[in-house]
């Protein structure tokens, strides 16, 4: 069997995705003309992992389609740190190899998958009362390494400069709320921080679309099977039957309800919001080591850019029943969140500072050697059980290379022919072409920190009008051009896409709410 890129019908945005593209993709899926089409590759899951699948297969010529029940980054990977990280935890627990990955992974998307989307962060580990002499030069050492590790990655100290120390003094210049209370100095180092990761999954599903997948949000899989899948429209609520030569379940902690074969554990992942002005608008993160963890996990606070602080995370096993699709941070996660990153701080954090606050549930692989989910390994996983092929395990930053080893598992199945993985080398859409002037100055900053290279497409909606260029409400940094440039181009259906995925604003529910209007508004545009 000879698998070939699909052609998009004439005039079609290749890159765009929006109400009337899925409605006829999924027609011809489902033979609506009375001749549905099986596909070779199915992907279930439209987070980080199957967009990444999608993009993987499309790009080797294979003819792709991706159902996700909900919007694109609807489950886990809308609720992750935002880091690229390089895996300096992982060196604490000796493993090299997948501290390696996560080095060479950051890289591919620092330089070349995503550079308008991942930025350098400092990060700033005090030394003080906390720290001792001797656990501040084991962190240092282990720091170093992770250095060595981005050098050879290939990241340039450009990038990600290396690690020093610094003085208390030029450390509280950083990071301002921190406290000097035994502050010997600091380990300044780097790390990679994603604008976002929704808009990172957006990202790579629009350049699986500019490759001819087919990008199906609101398709719900009820069951699958080793060729194809019993599926709902919930936007119509009508069943179908979607034939597919090969299936890939890639829905995360949801994995083991669509196949078997699959043991998770899954841990949570708890976060808060402060407004930056609280910690004195930090031009550095602050990494505050968690007593008893032998300086292997630590509790974070990140600037974000807009105005919000993040402050992170939480790894406690998930115990519920049913998997939810929006885990609640408990009062004692948030406690612990603030206890733990007030050690360092020179004013207490309390709950009255929060603003916003979101939790996640990493799907990691059981052991029966470790009991505690903080313990077990992010590695990934790729298994098969009655045909179908299951990914689990893994994490955001290393997703592209779970995406790569599980199609090379599909490719190896007899009649399959398909091209190498070239997505080590694949710009997504937005990112700005190697020879590329700047725009510094020609653009609002906010629309090339979030849209890169497509800044300006999103700045030509607003066809010479200022005010949609201005935000939508005080304190709301997002414009009504961005609302319209997510319904036209970026498969935004419903109020809730719109604020809790295309532009985050549901972070904090007082800036969701002062854009809910808008937000309807510029759907209702599209009704019209």
């Amino acid at each position: 069997m000879s698998l070939r890129r699909r052609s998009l019908p004439e005039g079609r945005a290749p890159d765009s995705l929006n109400a009337s593209r899925r409605t006829a993709e999924l027609a011809e899926l489902t033979g609506a003309d009375g001749s549905p089409r099986a596909v070779d590759l199915l992907v279930v899951g439209g987070g980080i992992t199957g967009a990444w699948i999608a993009l993987d297969a499309a790009t080797r010529g294979l003819d792709v389609a991706l159902i996700e029940r909900g919007d694109l980054a609807s489950g886990t990977s809308r609720w992750s740190s935002k880091l690229a990280h390089g895996g300096l935890r992982y060196l604490a627990h000796l493993d090299f190899g997948l501290a390696w990955e996560s080095a060479s992974e950051r890289a591919v998307l620092m330089d070349v998958n995503a550079p308008h989307l991942v930025r350098a962060l400092p990060l700033i580990l005090p030394l003080g009362d906390e720290v001792g002499r001797a656990a501040g030069a084991k962190l240092e050492t282990g720091i170093r390494i992770g250095d060595r590790m981005r050098a050879a990655a290939g990241t340039s100290r450009r990038r990600l400069p290396p690690t020093r120390r610094i003085s208390a003094e030029e450390a509280r210049h950083l990071a301002p709320a921190l406290t000097d209370r035994g502050l010997r100095g600091a380990i300044l180092h780097w790390d990679g921080q994603l604008e976002d990761d929704a808009r990172l999954v957006l990202a790579v599903a629009r350049t699986a679309a500019a490759h001819g997948a087919r990008i199906l949000t609101y398709t719900r899989a009820e069951r699958l099977h080793s060729d194809g899948a019993t599926v709902v429209d919930e936007r119509t609520g009508t069943r179908h039957e979607l034939a597919a030569r090969n299936v890939v379940n890639a829905t995360g902690v949801w994995a083991g309800q669509l196949s078997g074969g699959v043991e998770l554990r899954p841990s949570k992942g708890s976060h808060l919001l402060v407004r930056e002005e609280l910690l004195g608008g930090p031009r550095a993160g602050i990494s505050a080591p968690i007593p008893g963890s032998g300086g292997s996990r630590f509790v974070f606070a990140v600037p974000r850019g807009d105005g919000l602080v993040l402050i992170g995370i939480t790894d406690e096993p998930y115990e519920g029943g049913d998997v939810p699709e929006v885990p609640p941070v408990s009062e004692a996660e948030e406690s612990f969140l603030l206890q733990s990153v007030s050690r360092v701080l020179e004013r207490p954090l309390t709950s009255a500072d929060v603003v916003g606050r979101y939790a996640g549930l990493r799907p990691l692989l059981a052991s029966a050697e470790s009991e505690a989910t903080a313990d077990l390994s992010r590695r990934h996983a790729v298994l098969e059980h009655d045909g179908v092929v299951t990914v689990v395990g893994g994490k955001l930053t290393t997703a592209r290379r779970m995406a790569q080893d599980a199609v090379d598992q599909i490719v190896t199945r007899p009649g399959v022919t398909a091209g190498p993985c070239l997505t080590r080398a694949l710009p997504l859409v937005g990112a700005p072409p190697a020879t590329a002037a700047p725009q510094a100055g020609e653009l609002p900053p906010p629309l090339v920190r979030r849209y890169g290279a497509e800044a300006s497409r999103v700045a030509a909606l607003a066809d010479g009008d200022p005010e949609l260029l201005a935000p939508l409400a005080p304190g709301v940094p997002v414009c009504r051009a961005e609302l319209r440039f997510a319904v036209a181009h970026e498969l935004a259906l419903t109020a809730d896409d719109l604020l809790d995925r295309r532009t985050r604003l549901g972070l904090v529910p007082e800036r969701r709410a002062a854009a809910l209007a808008a937000a309807e508004h510029e759907l209702g545009l599209t009704r019209r």
